[in-house]
């Protein structure tokens, strides 16, 4: 099922709409469809009571003074049609429109129409019949006989059509207007939510830190609970960095007398000891900046600015080797992300290529609507495609033994995947390695803070 409100709502109005005119046009329909039967019973019996009235005995048989009217009557297949039939078994009397088509029960059809029997008329056709039973009588005489009124069941259609079809455009007219007016009442309904959004989306990227109190009643419970969602979250960020701080201070100093503790170890344990207290120390540091992905404020983080900083950094370090850097980004590409990921991701990619480049490495950029992927290509020796997989692995080097905790690598896969991107090894046209950093240009609603190393 789709979890658009817009859609629900539109789902449900078109089906109460459909529902409701369905009902409207069974109960009109029908309404009228009794009202033009009892018109043409009422008009079969006035017939039939005006037949019964100018009827008389002579010589022992029925006489009719005068016929009706009605020039319908006397057209063979006229559409009004009457007989009268005595119970003697004498020929009937008739109107001239049955020509020599002559009624009995025994020819009725057996489905009835609107309360009427159906019979075939003189053209073929369906006509529908009203029968009645009436007595005559004068002086000791009394005549029983049976008085049958018709006219076209095709004129009682047309009828039904004429009513049916204005009321059908009728309908769907209506349908049509209500179905409108059910979409402007979910879109100026839901109108509100859109201003949550991008309200939320301006505390994301850090241009405000509260939603505003304005809006609908409705809604005014939620914007508290948001609220009192980034207080508390607010308060959880401090906390966080006071126990980071606590924890770097309370690091430091042990760290620093083993320093000096294995200063006096003979030259070969001192130099590995050395090594694995940096080791622990830049682990340290890793997951103290991993604490704080996906708790601090997003802010809009231009990557020019941060690629330019961190090449100024290395440049002393590649000077010495003759290391040439081409730096290709556009100053636009920005992204929604926090500067200090960013440039921890960018660094440790960055780390790997001083190490391995000979002569240069390169920087670039492109954005499209969704995606921003930066690459850092070098010319040093590169991997095997087969190691790529195992090289983004937490202790897993790209380098000769012992250069390297491969953790880097790892930690930028991390960190672009808590933002919902990636991280991919390529070689590069330069002939070395080429890692891509993948990053969405809007981190994800639902970032969660990551524990990395």
């Amino acid at each position: 099922m789709t979890r658009s409100l817009r859609f629900r709502l539109a789902a449900g109005a078109l089906i109460s709409i459909a529902v409701a005119l369905s009902l409207v046009w069974y109960v009109l329909g029908h309404l009228f469809e009794d009202y033009l039967a009892d018109q043409y019973a009422n008009e079969m019996t006035a017939v039939s009571d005006a037949l019964g009235a100018r009827l008389a005995i002579e010589d022992g048989n029925l006489r009719l003074a005068s016929e009706p009217s009605d020039p319908r009557f006397q057209i063979p297949a006229g559409g009004r049609y009457w007989q009268i039939t005595a119970e003697g078994g004498e020929t009937p009397l008739r109107s001239r429109s049955l020509w020599d088509q002559e009624l009995s029960r025994a020819l009725l059809l057996p489905d009835m129409y609107c309360g009427f029997h159906q019979a075939e008329g003189p053209d073929g056709g369906v006509i529908l019949v009203s029968i009645k039973d009436m007595v005559l009588t004068e002086g000791d005489h009394q005549t029983t006989f049976t008085v049958y009124t018709a006219f076209s069941k095709d004129d009682m259609e047309a009828a039904l059509a004429s009513y049916h079809w204005p009321l059908m455009l009728m309908l769907i007219v209506t349908g049509a207007l209500l179905l409108l007016a059910s979409f402007l009442q979910g879109l100026i309904g839901l109108k509100p939510l859109s201003h949550l959004r991008r309200e939320i989306a301006d505390i994301r990227a850090g241009r405000s830190s509260q939603m505003g109190a304005s809006g609908p009643a409705e809604v005014t419970p939620l914007v508290n609970e948001i609220n009192m969602l980034l207080s508390e979250r607010e308060t959880a960020v401090e906390r966080a960095r006071a126990r980071a701080s606590d924890l770097a201070h309370g690091l430091k100093t042990p760290l620093t007398v083993l320093s000096h503790l294995a200063e006096a170890l003979p030259a070969d344990r001192r130099e590995m000891a050395l090594q694995q207290i940096e080791l622990v120390r830049q682990r340290a540091d890793r997951q103290l900046q991993a604490a704080r992905l996906g708790v601090e404020q997003m802010a809009t983080t231009s990557l020019i600015g941060i690629s330019g900083k961190l090449v100024s950094v290395l440049s002393p370090v590649t000077r010495s080797r003759g290391i040439e850097w081409t730096l290709d980004i556009d100053p636009d590409i920005t992204i929604q992300a926090d500067p200090a990921d960013v440039a921890e991701a960018m660094g440790n990619i960055l780390d790997n290529a001083v190490r391995f480049a000979e002569r240069r490495i390169e920087i670039s950029a492109l954005q499209d609507r969704e995606m921003t992927v930066l690459r850092i290509g070098d010319d040093g020796p590169g991997a095997a495609p087969d190691r790529y997989a195992s090289m983004l692995k937490r202790g897993v080097s790209g380098g000769e033994e012992g250069m390297g905790a491969g953790l880097g690598l790892a930690i930028s896969r991390d960190i672009a995947t808590a933002y919902g991107g990636d991280l991919q090894l390529d070689r590069s046209r330069l002939g070395g390695l080429e890692v891509a950093l993948c990053l969405p240009n809007k981190a994800l609603a639902n970032l969660q803070p990551n524990s990395f190393g």
